[in-house]
């Protein structure tokens, strides 16, 4: 008998489980589209590029105005940033401002990238660009934790205003070794970024600089030139200690801001304020009535 000659090649678990999850990730996606943007009227999904020919995605909600809200999303998370970015898009639409909500680069459904402070400004300023380019003329910015920073570093004399949730204005400390496993510290060190992977989030991979960034943030530079008014929301849950040394540093540079800019602290809330969701919309809201012109 003769037999016959096969190559054949055997994967292993994490093989398998890796191939399954880069077949699933197109179908993933789409599923997530439909869930993003079920029962959105006026909202356009656009793509541009960045100054480094990335291409980004960004949901615009369109209204009757010549103003634009630009939102930043914070440390590796998306556009929609839990859902709380479409609630914020959809009651500022609703008040007949136009917003736009994209993915940093390395996010999202933006093209792959090592994610770090610099390129985020970058991105940010690309998406400002991107705007002017289709015509608003009033634009404001909206950060939440990592994006008020690049928010900040992004202020130019045509942004008219700013609100700033979870804001990061000083250098802060983490443990990394408290917030990452073993085995991401050592392909840290191997690779020189850390490999995230979710079913919400998809694959994010955080530089070393990105680490490096949070402590590296000189706040009187930062907002000495930032002339615009500011509002910057806080929680001060007793619990969230991360989010009390957040607060604990805006109050310290609140006076390099302009005299029109406030500091609003939710009674209760944590970073991210998930769970003050409603009030955040309310004091956003209110703020672009008084300060962005349509």
């Amino acid at each position: 008998m003769v037999t016959p000659s096969c190559n054949i090649t055997f994967c292993s678990p994490y093989e398998k489980h890796a191939r399954r999850q880069r077949m699933l990730r197109p179908f993933i996606r789409h599923l997530r589209n439909i869930k993003v943007n079920k029962g959105v009227e006026n909202m356009e999904k656009l793509i541009f590029k960045n100054s480094r020919g990335l291409s980004l995605v960004g949901n615009l909600y369109t209204s009757d105005s010549n103003s634009i809200v630009i939102m930043a999303h914070g440390f590796t998370n998306n556009k929609s940033s839990q859902g709380r970015f479409d609630k914020i898009a959809e009651a500022l639409k609703k008040q007949h401002f136009n917003v736009f909500a994209f993915d940093f680069s390395g996010c999202g459904e933006s093209a792959p990238d090592i994610l770090n402070a610099a390129n985020e400004v970058d991105d940010l300023n690309s998406a400002i660009e991107f705007m002017k380019s289709k015509g608003y003329q009033s634009i404001a910015l909206f950060g939440n934790s990592l994006g008020s920073l690049i928010c900040l570093r992004c202020f130019r004399p045509e942004i008219e205003t700013m609100v700033l949730m979870g804001a990061l204005t000083h250098s802060m400390k983490y443990d990394w070794n408290e917030e990452f496993t073993q085995e991401q510290i050592i392909e840290l060190d191997r690779k020189g970024f850390i490999t995230l992977n979710s079913l919400e989030l998809g694959i994010r991979r955080v530089g070393h600089q990105m680490l490096q960034d949070f402590g590296e943030i000189d706040q009187e530079k930062l907002l000495k030139d930032v002339s615009c008014p500011v509002l910057i929301i806080h929680g001060n849950n007793d619990e969230d200690k991360e989010e009390l040394q957040l607060l604990a540093n805006t109050k310290k540079g609140l006076h390099l801001l302009s005299e029109t800019s406030e500091l609003v602290v939710i009674d209760g809330a944590k970073h991210g304020c998930r769970e003050h969701l409603d009030r955040v919309i309310e004091l956003t809201t209110e703020w672009y009535l008084k300060h962005l012109g349509k």
